[in-house]
C-alpha cells in the first residue's frame, strides 16, 4: 500500500500492543491473519513498556501482512514500520498532541515521509474513560453528539488529513455508535477508520454498512482470536457485493 492511496475496498487491520502480545500468542494471531489475509497490522499503543521495534521484527519474521505504526508517543516511533500513522488528535484540545509531538517529531517524520499518512484521530465515549483519555488528557466526543463527530472530521479533512479514525478507545464497552460512523461517512470523501469496544461479527457488519472502510481490531481478538475471522469474512462478503 502506498502511504499516499489509502485503498478504496473494506479492509482489516490488527492492532498489536507490544505489552500485551509475544511468543505463542504473537505467532496463533498472526498465523489467523495469513491465513485470512487480514490487510494491515498495525503495531502501538498508549502506553508501552516494551520496544515497538522487537514488535515490529517479531511480526515481520512471522508474516508478509504490511506493518503500519500507530504511535501512542514520541517513544514509538521507528524506521522499521512499512507504514507510520501521523496521529492529530482533533477531538481533545491538548496541543501537544494537535501539533506539539508533531514539531519535536518532524526531522525524524522529514526522513519517512513517503510512508506517513495523516490521520484526524477522533474520540468517541462509550462507556467507562479509557487509557486513551486519561494519558492524553482530553475529552472524548460524548456519543449523543454525531454533529460533533461530524464537525470534527469535516474539520480535519479540510485541514487536509488523509484519514478520519474515530475510537470507542481501547477496553471500550461498546464500538462507536453506527449513526455516528454514518454521519461522518456522509460528511466526509477521504477514508474513515472505526476501531475500539468490537467484539462481535454482528458489530463488524454493522460498522461495515455504516460506512467504515477500515475496522481496527484490538482487544477483541486478544481475548477471542476467532473474531479476527468473522472480521474477514464479512469483509469479503462486502467486497463482493
Amino acid at each position: 500500500m502506498k502511504a499516499d492511496k489509502f485503498p478504496g475496498k473494506r479492509s482489516i487491520a490488527l492492532l498489536l500492543d507490544p505489552d500485551k502480545v509475544k511468543g505463542d500468542s504473537l505467532k496463533l494471531i498472526l498465523s489467523i491473519a495469513e491465513e485470512t489475509r487480514t490487510d494491515y497490522i498495525l503495531a502501538g499503543g498508549s502506553l508501552t513498556f516494551n520496544n515497538i521495534d522487537n514488535l515490529i521484527g517479531s511480526v515481520k519474521q512471522l508474516c508478509s501482512i504490511p506493518v503500519v505504526l500507530f504511535p501512542g508517543n514520541l517513544l514509538q516511533l521507528t524506521y522499521k514500520a512499512d507504514i507510520i500513522l501521523l496521529l492529530s488528535l482533533i477531538s481533545g484540545r491538548n496541543p501537544e498532541l494537535l501539533i506539539g509531538n508533531h514539531v519535536v517529531a518532524a526531522p525524524f517524520l522529514k526522513s519517512v515521509k513517503e510512508k506517513l499518512i495523516s490521520v484526524g484521530y477522533i474520540l468517541i465515549s462509550c462507556g467507562s474513560k479509557t487509557s486513551v483519555e486519561y494519558i492524553s488528557q482530553t475529552e472524548a466526543i460524548p456519543s449523543d453528539k454525531p454533529d460533533i463527530a461530524v464537525a470534527t472530521a469535516l474539520a480535519g479533512e479540510m485541514l487536509g488529513l488523509q484519514m478520519i479514525y474515530l475510537e470507542a478507545g481501547s477496553g471500550a464497552s461498546s464500538p462507536v455508535p453506527e449513526n455516528i460512523v454514518k454521519e461522518v461517512r456522509s460528511n466526509i470523501s477521504i477514508p474513515l477508520a472505526v476501531g475500539g469496544g468490537i467484539r462481535s461479527k454482528n458489530e463488524i457488519n454493522q460498522l461495515f454498512s455504516a460506512g467504515a472502510d477500515l475496522i481496527i481490531l484490538g482487544n477483541g481478538c486478544e481475548k477471542n482470536p476467532d473474531l479476527l475471522r468473522d472480521a474477514c469474512r464479512v469483509r469479503d462478503e462486502f467486497r463482493t457485493k
